[in-house]
């Protein structure tokens, strides 16, 4: 006998497969009971699929508007996970049209419950360009704080958290998703300022803030996420004395490594960062020019072991 959940998507499907179907006809389909046939149906419901019940012999059933497409079986957890999965793939080169559709599409086959959750999801994040990984190992999310982030974007409702050990009011306005980590941009209400936050370094509280009007955000979004956290948002940073001017060094990086300021005709300073000192040592070395690093010590150490072993492969 099938379980409960397979039974589930079959019925669905064979309530997909034409308009209307006698109760006595899925029960033999399905090799269970009417009454089986009956208590599918109020589970179905509970989970918010439109199935209408019409009057005739032995019971008709029928789907309602909003299940056209191929029915998907998640639970809340699940349906959030797969929709961060499928955002963040939106700023990986090649399947940023294929991620979009995708996740436009899961709104489609699910509950109008976890519809409004993924909806709200979609509206409320985007993903920043790709660029270098890192050898730390991912932080992780929790789906629910991303829901209830997207949730208080999309009804303006202000939050309350403890951000490493502060305690912060906010206004939430928009998520990114970018070098594998999750940043909420929000408002302080009391100062003004604008700056983006790591999600996992945030947990809610409750109860969250006061309801707010949006303010417009002087600027793009991603743009802003980018460069706040090349220069405030990594685990470390540095600050590089870099030996040509500021153009080319602009030309050669990816804008997201960091923020250039130019010194004299041909100096500029890079400020950069990275989730380790081993890998912002990758990062410097990637720029093929000379430069010199003004801080940390922590990296000036690790470009001398860097340097040592290199020195030792080529014998």
């Amino acid at each position: 006998m099938q379980t409960t959940s397979a039974r589930l998507l079959a019925l669905l499907g064979l309530l997909q497969s034409r308009p209307d179907w006698a109760g006595p006809e899925l029960a033999a389909r399905l090799g269970v009971t009417d009454r089986t046939v009956r208590n599918d149906m109020a589970r179905l419901r509970d989970l918010g699929y439109p199935v209408d019940s019409v009057r005739g012999r032995g019971g008709r059933y029928r789907l309602g508007a909003g299940a056209k497409l191929p029915p998907l079986l998640l639970d809340d957890d699940e349906a959030v996970a797969v929709a961060v999965g499928l955002q963040a793939a939106t700023g990986i080169a090649g399947v940023e049209d294929t991620s979009t559709r995708a996740l436009a599409k899961l709104e489609h086959v699910l509950p109008d419950r976890l519809r409004r959750k993924v909806g709200a999801l979609r509206t409320a994040s985007s993903a920043g360009p790709a660029n270098t990984t890192s050898d730390v190992e991912d932080p992780e999310v929790d789906p629910t704080v991303l829901s209830d982030l997207a949730t208080a974007i999309r009804d303006h409702q202000g939050l309350r958290c403890h951000y490493r050990d502060e305690a912060l009011e906010l206004q939430p306005y928009h998520l990114i998703t970018w070098q594998r980590r999750w940043y909420l941009v929000a408002r302080d209400p009391a100062s003004g300022h604008w700056a983006p936050y790591r999600v996992d370094w945030m947990r809610l509280r409750t109860p969250g803030g006061r309801p707010f009007r949006p303010e417009p955000f002087p600027g793009d979004l991603t743009e802003f996420v980018v460069r706040e956290v090349a220069s405030a948002g990594w685990a470390v940073h540095a600050r590089i004395l870099v030996d040509a001017p500021a153009e080319e060094v602009l030309a050669r990086i990816n804008p997201a490594v960091g923020t250039v300021q130019p010194v004299d005709d041909g100096h500029c300073e890079l400020v950069t960062g990275a989730d380790s000192i081993a890998t912002l040592a990758v990062y410097v070395g990637m720029l093929g020019m000379d430069f010199t690093v003004t801080e940390p010590a922590a990296l000036v150490d690790e470009l001398r072991t860097v340097s040592e072993r290199y020195a030792r492969a080529i014998g």
